[in-house]
């Protein structure tokens, strides 16, 4: 578990003498029938792409201006962000500056789905939002996930501004997250499509596509920012990642009528964008399960604020998880870790 102590904190784990029936493990929960209110799109317009790379569409202007890059489909099934790529693609967007490029990141992945087994098809051999440091990419190792890594590097490689498109399994709060780099926050900000920016250092077990060196180094300018759009495969889901990509992509690119007329009554069902209440959250603990018998005591939802410190959230094994502090939000909690496998981070608000 990764730690940095504020201000009056508490213990976040404690230990406690279990009893008999409670040192052994539990059988695994089965996971929740999710509803499908979204079918996955048909990709096979882009399946090709148009600049040599497989599944990458990229436009130039005629006028100087940033390398815009939005990519979705790290996670096959994570699929609302490729539908409005899909949607603006057969729009005809085009850049009015600089350059766009757009990412079917793992279409191999998207091709397994089957809605009776939505979880299934996350990845074929390992999850892609985990093998973004030099080390792996420059390696001997090799995956399904990790060749496609390499394949689209060029276009990762002069990314000025990228913005990485995903949902989540269990219920909360759409949220961005921005990394730690105040460049990141600054472009989250910008977007505005959610009430919440999370600045976090990622995960122990790999690094995210955020986090790659072009867009974390203090040696460059490029910015990046991950939105998590609402849980998967939902409607609400889809207006918060068209609201998120109008925002991104309204200063540089162009639309045509048809799309434009279909964003302005998009405009209307959905919210209207939470910037004036956007707050800013900072992770400071990361939780990891490490037994198999990780519990929470009720089924919390992302964006939940715990009121006062020492509340018990969950028991790994003989130890209790506690909020180390007063007004404790959690953060994507996983109602189903695996062992060794992130259970949930905990943030606390910042000016």
């Amino acid at each position: 578990m990764k730690h940095l102590p504020p201000v009056d904190a508490v213990p976040i784990r404690t230990r406690r003498r279990g009893v008999f029936m409670e040192t052994l493990p539990p059988p695994p929960a089965p996971l929740p029938r999710f509803k499908v209110e979204v079918p996955p799109p048909d990709l096979s317009a882009w399946r090709e792409g148009n600049c040599g790379i497989p599944g990458v569409m990229h436009f130039e202007s005629r006028r100087v201006g940033p390398h815009v890059v939005v990519v979705c489909l790290i996670h096959g099934n994570e699929y609302t962000g490729a539908i409005v790529m899909d949607e603006l693609l057969r729009a005809r967007i085009r850049p009015a500056t600089g350059r766009l490029s757009v990412i079917f990141a793992n279409i191999g992945a998207l091709a397994q789905f089957d809605p009776e087994r939505p979880v299934a098809s996350r990845f074929i051999d390992e999850d892609m939002n985990r093998v973004w440091s030099e080390d792996t990419l420059h390696g001997a190792r090799s995956s399904h996930e990790l060749n496609r890594a390499r394949q689209i590097l060029p276009v990762i490689h002069t990314a000025d501004i990228l913005m990485d498109l995903h949902s989540m399994l269990w219920p909360g709060r759409p949220l961005i997250l921005s990394g730690r780099a105040a460049r990141g926050i600054t472009l989250a900000q910008q977007i505005g499509a959610t009430e919440l920016i999370v600045a976090d250092d990622g995960h122990a077990d790999g690094t995210r596509l955020i986090d790659f060196a072009r867009f974390s180094s203090p040696h460059t300018q490029a910015r990046a920012c991950l939105l998590e759009a609402g849980q998967h495969w939902q409607v609400q889901t889809l207006h918060t990642a068209r609201r998120a990509v109008r925002a991104l992509l309204r200063p540089s690119c162009l639309l045509t009528g048809n799309i434009q007329k279909t964003w302005e009554v998009e405009k209307t069902i959905a919210e209207t964008p939470p910037t004036t209440r956007m707050r800013c959250m900072v992770v400071t603990d990361l939780v990891r399960a490490q037994s198999s018998r990780f519990t929470f005591v009720s089924p919390f939802c992302g964006g939940d604020i715990i009121a006062q410190r020492g509340t018990l959230l969950a028991r790994d094994g003989d130890d209790e998880i506690r909020t180390p502090y007063d007004d404790c939000m959690l953060v994507m909690p996983n109602l189903r870790p695996g062992r060794g496998q992130t259970a949930l981070r905990l943030a606390r608000h910042v000016p």
